[in-house]
């Protein structure tokens, strides 16, 4: 499961990314680029490789790790874009990706880039719907995100975001705390869009999972620690 937005590629983007996608060398190259030493270099790289993702996922299995690296840069264009393409490679690399969960979580609660925001609750509901124990470490953040963000303008995606989440290999307890932190929205909330997509999140996380009453959790903390994954 992944939710990325559409892109608009200029003629320029659209012919660096076919030159990378047709010679591996230049691929190897661009992701040696996520660690160079200008700003400019890293975030030009890590905006080809993600609309190279977006393409082509399969070209990147072998450069997980160099993506996973580039999390530690300091600017927040890198890393956004960084965590797009790795959202687009949780399918066949989400035990590899878990490794991303320290640098998800700073990146969640930026003070100062919305789209960092979003890119990291994205990535999240991506790896955390893929597993229950997955779901059950990611939930907490997700939580603390919801309450953080629910005014701000990024939270019409983030409901996006959490309906495939839903839809994913979730934990019980993780629907059931999710559905009672929806349930007021799905009832009152301000705004039509806001009070559907709720309703419709709800209204699928009590079918599925045929949850009586569900209740929120009592307060959001953020969780930490090691990866809890079952073995596959």
């Amino acid at each position: 499961m992944t939710v990325m937005n559409e892109r608009d590629i200029t003629p320029e983007e659209l012919q660096q990314v076919e030159l990378v996608e047709a010679d591996t060398d230049a691929l190897s190259a661009l992701v040696g680029d996520l660690s160079a030493r200008p700003r400019r270099k890293r975030q030009l790289a890590a905006h080809v490789l993600a609309l190279v993702a977006a393409r082509k996922p399969e070209l990147l299995s072998g450069h997980v790790d160099a993506l996973l690296e580039a999390l530690d840069q300091p600017e927040a264009q890198t890393r956004w874009e960084v965590l797009d393409a790795l959202t687009l490679l949780v399918e066949g690399h989400a035990r590899e990706i878990g490794a991303a969960y320290d640098a998800a979580e700073e990146a969640l609660f930026d003070e100062d880039s919305a789209t960092l925001r979003l890119a990291a609750f994205r990535m999240l509901c991506t790896w955390g719907s893929t597993e229950r124990r997955r779901s059950e470490k990611v939930w907490p953040l997700l939580d603390e995100a919801i309450q953080c963000y629910h005014g701000d303008l990024e939270y019409r995606d983030m409901l996006v975001c959490l309906h495939d989440f839903a839809t994913g290999k979730i934990d019980g307890h993780v629907a059931g705390e999710l559905a009672g932190r929806l349930h007021f929205d799905a009832e009152n909330g301000k705004g039509a869009y806001l009070r559907a997509r709720s309703s419709e999140i709800y209204d699928l996380l009590v079918k599925r999972f045929k949850l009586e009453n569900p209740q929120k959790r009592a307060r959001a903390v953020a969780k930490s620690g090691d990866d809890g994954e079952d073995e596959e």
